[in-house]
């Protein structure tokens, strides 16, 4: 079995693709085609015979995830700033409605859509969101779990995680110190991280796992959501604002404005949001969600792999009976009497 067959044979699925993709995909079959003997299918169509729709899932976002994980660090940093920016549209937003609509629950319910604009913007703009890379970042390293793709998982997380503190307090020093937003608007910005601040680090901790949760089922949803896209980002996260629950870089850039403002110290930032918000969004975006979703179709996984080897295996067997340019033994034998 020659190299090339043996890497496609142990790979995973090929899937799922969007349509840029899958254009080039479609090109890269029509060359194969036409260099193969008719009636024999291209590695590509035999890739797309896909046991699941669930493991084509996988693969579309085990492939953004390779292609993550082999990014130079300073464009991933740049990325994390912006989407750091980004992600305080959503306290801008909210905090916004918050000044403007009444203390009471229809005031509450409409402020809450405010929380989803930075999400919204970030996805959309394809920009380094931490808690993104908790589930496509980490699908590789399951695939395969060598200690490179942990040393690369391991720098993305860091880069990534820095970048979007960065933007979130560069945001957040914005807003306090340049005349952008009057006296009641900054009100509201204090009281959602006063809000924030109501949470114990158990309680925070709690939150966080089901944000995690919630933006992993986020991502997991997205490859399969076409033109609903919107849709699906602005319901998941506007049931996260509902319920309180606690995201590391949203909450980054209320505390940012916290402690700027004198409102919070830097423990309360570390201790009572940091480390609980962002144990508990890892644990729920990799240690539940992104290991049941692998364990889901690793049987596929395995299925499909045994499959190639097969496809491989009968293709050398037809070609040692049937050598090009020889004769098979029954027209050998038919010449020798």
């Amino acid at each position: 079995m020659s190299h090339d067959s043996s890497k496609h044979a142990e790979d995973d699925f090929e899937g799922g693709l969007d349509s840029e993709t899958a254009q080039q995909e479609q090109q890269e079959t029509t060359s194969e085609k036409e260099s193969q003997p008719q009636g024999e299918k291209s590695e590509s169509e035999q890739a797309r015979e896909l046991p699941s729709q669930a493991a084509a899932v996988h693969q579309r976002l085990r492939k953004d995830g390779q292609k993550e994980l082999s990014r130079d660090s300073m464009a991933l940093l740049w990325s994390a700033i912006a989407a750091g920016i980004s992600m305080s549209f959503s306290m801008v937003a909210r905090g916004l409605m918050h000044a403007q609509l009444p203390d009471n629950g229809a005031g509450f319910m409409i402020e809450c859509l405010g929380y989803t604009i930075g999400f919204i913007v970030v996805i959309l703009a394809r920009q380094q969101l931490f808690t993104e890379n908790t589930v496509t970042a980490v699908l590789p390293v399951m695939s395969h779990p060598t200690l490179a793709n942990f040393g690369a998982l391991g720098r993305l997380w860091g880069v990534v995680l820095f970048g979007n503190m960065v933007g979130a307090a560069l945001s957040a020093a914005t807003f306090l110190n340049m005349p952008m937003f009057d006296p009641s608007t900054h009100e509201a910005f204090i009281a959602l991280g006063e809000h924030l601040m109501d949470k114990s680090p158990f309680e925070m901790f709690s939150s966080a796992i089901l944000a995690g949760w919630m933006i992993a089922t986020l991502v997991w949803l997205i490859p399969a959501a076409d033109q609903a896209k919107v849709w699906i980002i602005l319901i998941i996260t506007y049931v996260m604002a509902i319920g309180g629950f606690a995201h590391i870089v949203v909450g980054a850039s209320e505390m940012f404005y916290m402690v700027f403002s004198g409102n919070a110290d830097w423990s309360d930032f570390l201790f009572r949001f940091g480390l609980p918000t962002l144990a508990g969004n890892v644990v729920g975006g990799t240690f539940i969600f992104s290991l049941i979703s692998h364990a889901q179709i690793r049987g596929d996984l395995e299925a499909q792999k045994d499959h190639k080897q097969g496809l491989i295996q009968r293709r050398h067997k037809s070609q040692a009976k049937h050598p090009k340019g020889g004769k098979t033994p029954s027209q050998k034998r038919d010449e020798t009497s």
